[in-house]
């Protein structure tokens, strides 16, 4: 624990929760971070039942009420996104604000539309409300940024994109050509509509046609019906040898895919700043995904890889194509992926770009 005197309390999910947030959160235990701030984090979400995630934020506030009268802290960072945890998060945030303590808020939310624009005009007045009192509110993207200013006035806004952790440059080139001969799309995240699960039978069906030699790895969870219906629509287009569904992966699990696999696919229809993309731009995967939120910063058309229109599965599976059929494209996406994420998306930056803001209130 640092001595700096500078008391951050840090409003978190539980370490195993499956997602974004928790996969941003996880990379700042024992990082610099806590040498230069005296960093406290109290968990407020877990995955599992309702009555489970109840009484996790029930404990949670209970745990932050504890922590400003005996470590005081000077800043509050929430981590959030939308849906419930919009609510979850508000008695974090005036518990805080009664105490004058000033509060950021960490947004990895995704669908705004859902959550803002088909909401009542009375869920929209409060929305504003609760994101005004924010002392400042972190996005993940400039697209997000213009996005949110429609709530909030943009001198409260700040653009601090995702990180990831890029592997040693020579055992990312050394699987070029592995890669390449085996042809394995991977997905990594959430089965469900948002990321694309329903588009994922007609891109597999379109793609074998193209490239017979092709697979498939969907690595994730989601709800029973969800992830159900996915694979029987995928099954029902190609046999289990050309599409996996392993579930969730982390660890050592998911280190084994992302080096065995060619391209990254994530067709998704609402997006932040995937934390899943950079992890596979991080080992040197080209990226077949969507134009939505900040992908198109990361994914450039014909550099890294394809970006194309959400539920636009010919053009999607067209980008797998051009990608699996032609090596010396292959290498130069392979290559422009690691290059964007060493250089643009490394985890000092990150951290450079937090402090800043820390500093700005402590």
């Amino acid at each position: 624990m640092a001595d700096t005197g500078r008391r951050i309390c840090m409003i978190v999910q539980q370490k195993d929760v499956k997602g974004g947030i928790a996969a941003v959160v996880s990379g700042y235990y024992g990082s610099a971070l806590e040498s230069k701030y005296d960093i406290r984090y109290v968990e407020s979400y877990c995955d599992g039942s309702k009555f489970q995630k109840l009484i996790k934020a029930l404990k949670g506030v209970f745990e932050f009420r504890k922590v400003l009268k005996s470590f005081k802290p000077e800043l509050v960072h929430i981590h959030s996104s939308f849906g419930p945890s919009f609510y979850r998060m508000q008695p974090f945030l005036y518990m805080a604000k009664r105490r004058g303590i000033p509060v950021v808020d960490h947004l990895h939310g995704a669908d705004f539309k859902t959550f803002y624009h088909d909401a009542s005009d009375k869920k929209k007045r409060l929305i504003k409300r609760v994101y005004n009192d924010f002392s400042k509110i972190i996005v993940l993207s400039k697209e997000w940024e213009e996005t949110m200013s429609q709530l909030v006035p943009n001198d409260k806004l700040t653009v601090i994109e995702n990180y990831c952790r890029p592997q040693e440059r020579k055992t990312v080139e050394s699987l070029f050509d592995e890669r390449f001969d085996k042809k394995q799309v991977l997905f990594l995240g959430e089965l469900g509509k948002r990321k694309g699960g329903y588009d994922f039978a007609s891109i597999v069906k379109k793609t074998l046609a193209k490239v017979p030699d092709a697979s498939f790895v969907f690595c994730g969870s989601g709800t029973q019906a969800d992830v159900e219906e996915i694979t029987y629509d995928v099954y029902s287009v190609t046999t289990k040898e050309k599409a996996l569904f392993p579930g969730w992966v982390r660890g050592e699990d998911k280190d084994k895919y992302l080096k065995g696999s060619s391209i990254y696919l994530l067709p998704s229809y609402d997006e932040g700043l995937p934390m899943s993309i950079l992890d596979a731009m991080a080992y040197g995967l080209p990226v077949v995904s969507t134009n939505v939120g900040g992908i198109p910063k990361i994914v450039r058309g014909g550099v890294n890889g394809f970006i194309s229109a959400p539920g636009d599965v010919d053009s999607i599976s067209d980008g797998i194509a051009k990608l699996l059929s032609d090596k010396d494209v292959y290498i130069r996406a392979s290559k422009a992926s690691y290059e964007i994420a060493d250089k643009e998306y490394n985890f000092d930056t990150h951290i450079a770009k937090l402090e800043e803001v820390y500093n700005s209130f402590l």
